[in-house]
């Protein structure tokens, strides 16, 4: 076989593949997509910082309804009212990449349109088309299917919550004040959020884990119940070294809650995203 052979056998078997298979993530492509998630997010400061849109909670908060959107648009397509090659798009990675044009789309509209209207608050208007997308798609999913489990979201909602209070409890009995800013709290919530997800889907309902960590553990300890120290013991150092370890400059304090936000997005999406497709059995 030759080099270009053995090359594109590579690419087939850990990039292409899991893309038509929708088989999920292997070791080379978890990396890959990491990397580039890194590059994408200096990418993308730089962007906004062009467009002149400014980065703090007000833009975290008004791009939560855009993954709401994103997540029931990836529920869309595991219906399968949608066929290839156009399901393709909307399987990760790449829906990530068509999320976020038509998320940096609507920034850019709504700007506009506050502008030409000369007052009010672009990021409301922001926020409206997201909530407007996501209704969209909820009234394509319940013409596609029934909700059959409605108390899923309550589940996935709950417990984590539950989790995150008894854990701000402990830290400040110890006077940890970690918890005490509310976008770590959000960050700690939608990433348990993901947890109790997938611990609805493979404890409860028979689905599987496509993430290779994650996947080795629930095989190693035999419950995806393992999922709610994994988080907790990778996002907790994760918010100490964000909080403690960036200088106080501008351009250092951006980058930092960029990073917040991103850490938010990479949570609730897959959270949103298995909550929703279980509560419609799909």
């Amino acid at each position: 076989m030759s080099l270009i052979d053995k090359l594109t056998q590579f690419i087939n078997n850990y990039y292409i593949d899991p893309i038509l298979h929708d088989s999920g993530y292997n070791i080379v492509n978890t990396i890959t997509w990491a990397i580039i998630l890194g590059i994408c997010i200096f990418g993308v400061v730089k962007l906004l910082k062009k467009l002149d849109i400014e980065i703090d909670d007000r833009l975290t908060t008004s791009i939560v309804p855009f993954v709401l959107a994103g997540s029931s648009l990836r529920v869309i397509e595991d219906t399968g009212v949608l066929t290839s090659p156009a399901s393709y798009i909307f399987i990760t990675p790449n829906i990530y990449f068509v999320v976020f044009a038509i998320t940096v789309f609507f920034l850019i509209l709504s700007k506009w349109l506050v502008k030409l209207k000369g007052r009010g608050n672009y990021m409301k208007v922001f926020a409206g088309f997201g909530f407007a997308w996501f209704a969209v798609n909820l009234m394509i999913l319940f013409h596609l299917e029934d909700m059959v489990l409605p108390w899923l979201p309550v589940f996935v909602i709950g417990a984590a919550g539950i989790i995150v209070l008894l854990t701000r409890f402990v830290f400040d009995r110890v006077g940890f004040d970690l918890l005490k800013s509310k976008i770590n709290m959000a960050i700690l919530w939608v990433h348990l959020m993901d947890a109790s997800s997938t611990i609805a889907g493979i404890d409860f309902l028979g689905y599987y884990e496509k993430h290779v960590v994650p996947a080795y553990l629930i095989n190693l300890t035999g419950t995806a119940f393992v999922m709610y120290p994994l988080k907790l013991s990778i996002f907790i150092p994760v918010l100490y070294i964000l909080d403690n370890h960036f200088d106080e400059d501008e351009e250092s304090q951006t980058l930092k809650t960029f990073l917040k936000l991103v850490i938010i997005v990479l949570g609730l999406s897959p959270a949103c995203r298995n909550t929703i497709r279980m509560a419609f059995g799909v």
